[in-house]
C-alpha cells in the first residue's frame, strides 16, 4: 500500500469530528477492507468510506459524482453518499458518509429465491442500463469491446499457468477455447450505457433470503452493458439466467458477450484475488455455471 497508513477507527472519529461534528458522538466499528477502500460502520444508520490507496481516489469520486443523481432511478438501494469529507486529520484523500444497508454478501450468503433473485436483479440492471451523459467516467478494462479485453485476460491466463490449485491445466485449456468461440459476437451497437462495472456476488446484498440492495459503484462506467449481465453465470442456475435474460430483452450477441466476460472476469478472480477470499469461490462457482469441467 502507497498512501498515509491503513484507516482506523481513531482516524474515522478524528475526521467526523472535525467536519461532521454531530456525528461524532456516534460509534464507530471496522466494517471490512477492500483492495481500494475501508469501510466503518457509523451508528446504526450509517457507514464511512475511506480510500486505502491512491487508486481508490477516483472511485471514491465517482460515487460522489454520479450515484445521488442515479439513487432515485434504481429499484434497489444502492449507497449514494450523503455526505462527503475532504482531507483532514493527516489523511490525504476525499471520503464518503452512505447510508447503512442491511445484509450479506450474495457471495457468502447467497439469495434463497433463484427466481425472484433474478426477477430482481433484471429490473435493476433495466432501470441503470440507461444511455450515459458524455461525461462518465471512463474505465480502460470495464464495459468496453471484448478485443480489449483480450491481453489482461491472456496475461491472467499467463500468471495462472503456474498454480494449478487455481486453474488447472484442464480448466485453463478450457477458458482459452470458450473465449475464443465467444469473443467473435458483434460488439455493442449502441450508446453507451450506464455500467455498475464491478457487478458480481460480492457487491450484492441480501437480506432475509432476498436481494437487498447492490454496492460498491468504483468502477461505474459507461460501455457494453454485457460487462455487468456475466452476473448472471456468478450468482444464477440456468433457470435463473433465463429469467434474467427474459427481464432485459438483450439480444443473442450480447448474451454471447457477456459470456465471454465472465470467462474472463472468472479467470481475473481466480488470478488477483488473496488466499482465503470469497471470490475464489465466485470465481469456481461462475466456471462450473460455463460449463468447465470439474478440475
Amino acid at each position: 500500500m502507497t498512501g498515509p497508513g491503513e484507516p482506523d477507527v481513531a482516524l474515522v472519529r478524528a475526521l467526523l469530528a472535525e467536519q461532521h461534528p454531530d456525528l461524532a458522538g456516534l460509534e464507530v466499528s471496522l466494517l471490512g477492507t477492500g483492495w481500494d477502500n475501508a469501510v466503518f460502520r457509523v451508528g446504526p444508520e450509517l457507514t464511512v468510506r475511506l480510500p486505502r490507496r491512491p487508486e481508490g481516489v477516483p472511485l471514491i469520486a465517482n460515487e460522489q459524482r454520479w450515484l445521488p443523481g442515479l439513487a432515485p432511478e434504481l429499484p434497489l438501494p444502492v449507497p449514494a453518499p450523503v455526505r462527503t469529507g475532504r482531507p483532514g486529520c493527516g489523511y490525504p484523500w476525499p471520503w464518503s458518509v452512505c447510508p447503512w444497508l442491511p445484509g450479506h454478501p450474495a457471495s457468502t450468503h447467497p439469495p434463497a429465491d433463484h427466481a425472484a433473485t433474478a426477477h430482481a436483479l433484471g429490473a435493476f440492471l433495466m432501470a441503470l442500463h440507461r444511455p450515459a451523459p458524455a461525461e462518465a467516467p471512463p474505465n480502460p478494462y470495464r464495459g468496453v469491446p471484448l478485443a480489449a479485453r483480450a491481453t489482461r485476460f491472456h496475461d491472467a491466463l499467463a500468471d495462472l499457468a503456474g498454480r494449478p490449485e487455481r486453474l488447472s491445466p484442464t480448466r485453463r485449456a478450457w477458458a482459452v477455447a470458450r473465449w475464443d468461440a465467444l469473443a467473435g459476437a458483434p460488439p455493442w451497437p449502441h450508446a453507451p450505457a450506464w455500467l455498475h462495472g464491478d457487478l458480481h456476488p460480492h457487491n450484492l446484498l441480501v437480506h432475509g433470503g432476498r436481494l437487498s440492495a447492490v454496492v460498491d459503484f468504483g468502477d461505474l462506467t459507461a460501455g457494453d452493458p454485457a460487462t455487468d449481465l456475466a452476473v448472471a453465470w456468478m450468482l444464477l442456475a440456468p433457470e435463473g439466467r433465463r429469467i434474467l435474460r427474459d427481464a432485459t430483452g438483450h439480444d443473442d450477441a450480447t448474451w454471447t458477450r457477456a459470456e465471454a466476460w465472465a470467462v474472463a472476469l472468472a479467470v481475473a478472480y481466480l488470478d488477483g484475488s488473496p488466499d482465503g477470499s470469497p471470490m475464489l469461490a465466485v470465481a469456481d462457482r461462475t466456471l462450473a455455471e460455463l460449463g468447465a469441467p470439474d478440475r
